[in-house]
C-alpha cells in the first residue's frame, strides 16, 4: 500500500520523493510505503485549502453541519474496513478500534455539525446605537496528529474547525498514516469541497512546515512537551494562534471509602488501555494506607488476566506498543524503576507467546506492569512513559496526597475516587489539572473540554470551548443618530 498526500480532494500520485515502511506492530511486517511531503506539496495543500475556504466560509452554519453530519454517518457505515486499519497501524485491539476510534470521530463530526448552525455572536443595546459580535472563522488551520488515536485526534480537530467556517490541512503521524487519509475521502464523499481537509504526510519537518506558512492561521497539535514547545516557538514568530494538548503524569487518588473494585476498574483502564499509550493516563495510583493491601490484591489478580495478544483477535484485551524502538524506550523505564529500589510485582517483560499460545515475539508486545515500593522522586513517578507501567503509592492525609498530586510539570488529568461527594469535590478543585473525574477514569465525551494545565498544554478540544479556539471575534458598533465630534 503507499501512503501519499490528499491535497485538492485526491490522492496524490508523485511517489518520487524521501519514503519510509510503514510496519504493523503485531509482527513488524510491511503495511506499506509512507512517502513524505515537501515543500511543493506544502504550497499546493495551502493553495487547495485557501480555494476551499473561500468557498465553505460562504456557506451557513447548516450547510456546514450537513456535511459533517454525513461524513460520521460514512464513517459508521465503514466501520469494521477503518478500525481495522487503525488496528494493523496503532497495534490496538480490533475491540477498541470498533467500539472507541472510529466511533468517537464520528461522535464528534455529529456533535458539531449539529452545533454549526448554533454558533452565533452577541447583540449589545447602546444610547442611540447598537453593537453586535461576529465570531469568524479564523482561515486555514494546521491540524498536527499523534500516532495513539489517529481518526479520533483528526475528528477533534477537523470538526469545530469546520464547523466554524475553516478550512484544514492535516499531518498524522508518521508512523500512522492511513486512517486521515480515509477521513478525507470520507469529507469528499459527504460533499465538501476540494481541499476542504488536505492530508500531508511526514515527519516533524513537515510539522515545521506548517507552522512556518504565513497562510496558515492556526496549529493544533496533540503530542509531546518537547515537539508542543516547538511548535509554540515556531508559531510565536507570526502570532498564529495554537492549541496545545501535550503530555501528563496524572494521578489517580483512592480514598479509603472508595469502592475498591471500582476503582480498580479506573485503575486498569487509566494504565492499559492502548497499551498504556494515553496522554491523560493516570499512572500514579495513590491508594490510602487502610485499603492498600486489599487493593493491591485485586489489582494484581485483574491485571494479570489482562489477555495480551494479536491485535486483530476480537479476544484480544492488550495489543502490541507502536514500535520496537519505543517498546526499548518503556522497557527501559522499567530498568530505572527497578534499579531506583522499586518492585516490578508483576509483568514488564517481553511475553513469547500470546494468552491463546501464538508466537508473539516477532511483535512489540509487553506484559502490563505493576510497581510497588516507589517514591514521588523517582523518575519512573515522574516522567510521562506512555507504555504500560503502572506505579503505585501510598498516602496518609487529604492534605498530604493533594500536595504530592500537585508535584509534577505536567497537569492533564486527574481522578479521585470516593463515596464521600463533598471531599470528592474539595479534592478535585485543589488538583493542578485540567480534566479531571470523580469515581470514574478517562471517559472523555465530546460534551466536554479536553485538555490541560501546566506542561499539559494550551487551549481545549471538544464541546463549546472548541469553537473560541476555532474563530475569531469581531467586534460591530452601529450609530443611529449623529456623529458628536469636537471639531
Amino acid at each position: 500500500m503507499e501512503y501519499t498526500q490528499f491535497i485538492d480532494g485526491a490522492l496524490t500520485t508523485n511517489t518520487n520523493r524521501e519514503s519510509w515502511v510503514n510496519y504493523n506492530p503485531a509482527d513488524n511486517n510491511p503495511l506499506g510505503t509512507v512517502y513524505q511531503a515537501n515543500e511543493e506539496d506544502i504550497e499546493a495543500a495551502v493553495a487547495s485549502s485557501q480555494k476551499a475556504f473561500q468557498t465553505w466560509r460562504t456557506k451557513t452554519g447548516a450547510e456546514r453541519g450537513r456535511v459533517l453530519l454525513k461524513t460520521a454517518e460514512i464513517l459508521r457505515s465503514r466501520l469494521e474496513k477503518i478500525a481495522l486499519l487503525e488496528t494493523q497501524d496503532v497495534g490496538k485491539p480490533l475491540s477498541e478500534s470498533l467500539a472507541v476510534d472510529v466511533s468517537s470521530a464520528a461522535d464528534a463530526l455529529e456533535y458539531f455539525g449539529g452545533m454549526a448552525a448554533t454558533i452565533h455572536g452577541d447583540f449589545v443595546d447602546l444610547k442611540n446605537a447598537f453593537g453586535y459580535t461576529r465570531p469568524e472563522p479564523l482561515g486555514i488551520c494546521a491540524g498536527i496528529g499523534a500516532w495513539n488515536y489517529p481518526i479520533q485526534i483528526a475528528a477533534w480537530k477537523a470538526a469545530p474547525a469546520l464547523a466554524c467556517g475553516n478550512s484544514m490541512i492535516f499531518k498524522p503521524s508518521e508512523l500512522t498514516p492511513a486512517t486521515a487519509l480515509e477521513l478525507a475521502q470520507a469529507f469528499m464523499d459527504a460533499g465538501a469541497p476540494p481541499g476542504l481537509f488536505n492530508v500531508v504526510q511526514g515527519d516533524g519537518r513537515v510539522g515545521a512546515m506548517l507552522t512556518a506558512h504565513p497562510g496558515i492561521a492556526k496549529i493544533s497539535l496533540t503530542g509531546s512537551v518537547a515537539t508542543g514547545k516547538k511548535i509554540f516557538a515556531g508559531a510565536a514568530s507570526q502570532l498564529k494562534k495554537v492549541t496545545l494538548e501535550l503530555g501528563g503524569k496524572s494521578p489517580l487518588i483512592v480514598f479509603e471509602d472508595a469502592d475498591i473494585s471500582n476503582a480498580v476498574s479506573a485503575a486498569l483502564l487509566a494504565n492499559f488501555y492502548t497499551q498504556g499509550e494515553v496522554c491523560s493516563n493516570g499512572t500514579r495510583v495513590f491508594v490510602q494506607h487502610k485499603i492498600y493491601d486489599s487493593f493491591l490484591s485485586q489489582l494484581k489478580e485483574r491485571t494479570e488476566k489482562i489477555s495480551v495478544g494479536y491485535p486483530a483477535d476480537p479476544d484480544t484485551q492488550m495489543g502490541a506498543l507502536i514500535s520496537k524502538a519505543h517498546l526499548e524506550k518503556v522497557m527501559g523505564f522499567i530498568d530505572a524503576g527497578k534499579a531506583a529500589g522499586a518492585t516490578l510485582l508483576t509483568g514488564g517483560i517481553r511475553p513469547e507467546k500470546d494468552f491463546k499460545g501464538r508466537d508473539i515475539r516477532s511483535g512489540n508486545f509487553l506484559t502490563p506492569a505493576i510497581f510497588t515500593d516507589c517514591e514521588d522522586a523517582m523518575e519512573i513517578c515522574k516522567e510521562e512513559i506512555f507504555g504500560p507501567v503502572l506505579c503505585i503509592l501510598c498516602f496518609d492525609s487529604e492534605e498530604e496526597v493533594i500536595a504530592r498530586a500537585n508535584d509534577s510539570a505536567y497537569g492533564l488529568a486527574a481522578g479521585v475516587f470516593t463515596n464521600d461527594i463533598k471531599r470528592g469535590h474539595r479534592v478535585i478543585h485543589q488538583i493542578q489539572a485540567g480534566t479531571c473525574w470523580i469515581n470514574n477514569y478517562n471517559i472523555t465525551p465530546i460534551e466536554l473540554p479536553f485538555g490541560g494545565y501546566k506542561q499539559s498544554g494550551l487551549g481545549r478540544e471538544n464541546s463549546l470551548a472548541a469553537i473560541q479556539q476555532y474563530t475569531q471575534l469581531k467586534s460591530v458598533y452601529v450609530e443611529l443618530g449623529n456623529v458628536d465630534s469636537p471639531y
